[in-house]
């Protein structure tokens, strides 16, 4: 069977930990890229638990806002915390949109396709559901050339262990290497295909609040580090700890992101 996500899933409050509280951060960015307008039917495609989601209803006076996520520990967190009659969560695959086609007015998917190893098939659904003329847009990490506290974690894991090396590997696959999303739009068949690089900064306060995401239940590095004995994630969270002390004491530190974005007309 095929497998429409890679990303590991633990619960609403482990995902805000890792990485909500950057891609609410990075939805702001996203949202002056793709745009957006009163009135609009729009569909948030991996909404995971709902940051595009919330800074749209913010920003406009929409008809209607769709998130969808494959984990139901997302939607139900996303639907407990966002309270908005305009709002509707709802479990579904991005690779199989639980939708008729030509649905939205805009579609957009946040971090989501570089964790679906049938990209293909997820972008032709984002278009399936877009109406003649609606913008779709994505944007996923530059994992391998922009993003300074992943690479950190995974160059040490790679260098500590072969499991280390094969997990970078795969997390820098598929859609992360410049001009990939848009090649994809434009093989999907979208017009006026533009892309850019959209940069915001990821704060931690010491150590502690970059490591303890990395070992909870949410993510790939969660199953990297869950899957191992518990005195060689102890050895490799000193090595990593040694990267982010960088030779100073512990406390704050801000790291650079660089998340690649593109956005395209859904044809006729």
């Amino acid at each position: 069977m095929a497998v429409s996500s890679t990303f590991t899933a633990g619960s609403g409050e482990g995902y805000d930990r890792i990485m909500g509280r950057w891609s609410a951060r990075l939805a702001e960015a996203f949202l002056d890229f793709a745009g957006c307008s009163d009135g609009e039917n729009i569909l948030d495609a991996g909404c995971g638990t709902g940051s595009l989601t919330s800074a749209l209803s913010r920003r406009i006076n929409a008809r209607s806002i769709t998130g969808v996520d494959f984990s139901p520990i997302y939607i139900d967190y996303a639907s407990q915390a966002i309270r908005d009659p305009r709002i509707t969560f709802k479990v579904g695959d991005i690779c199989a949109l639980p939708f008729a086609d030509r649905s939205f007015d805009r579609v957009l998917s946040l971090l989501v396709l570089h964790f679906v190893p049938q990209t293909e098939r997820a972008v032709a659904e984002l278009r399936r559901v877009a109406r003649p003329g609606a913008t779709v847009a994505a944007a996923v990490w530059d994992v391998r050339g922009g993003y300074v506290a992943n690479r950190m974690f995974y160059d040490t894991a790679a260098a500590f262990d072969d499991e280390g090396r094969k997990r970078r590997a795969h997390y820098t696959r598929p859609m992360t290497r410049p001009g990939e999303l848009a090649a994809a739009w434009r093989a999907a068949g979208f017009t006026d295909v533009r892309d850019a690089a959209l940069h915001i900064r990821m704060e931690y306060s010491a150590f502690e609040d970059f490591w303890i995401p990395l070992a909870g239940k949410d993510g790939p590095g969660a199953e990297y580090l869950a899957a191992m004995p518990a005195e060689r994630r102890d050895r490799l969270r000193d090595l990593v700890r040694d990267a982010y002390l960088d030779g100073e004491p512990d406390g704050p530190r801000s790291y650079a992101a660089i998340a690649w974005a593109v956005a395209g007309t859904a044809p006729a």
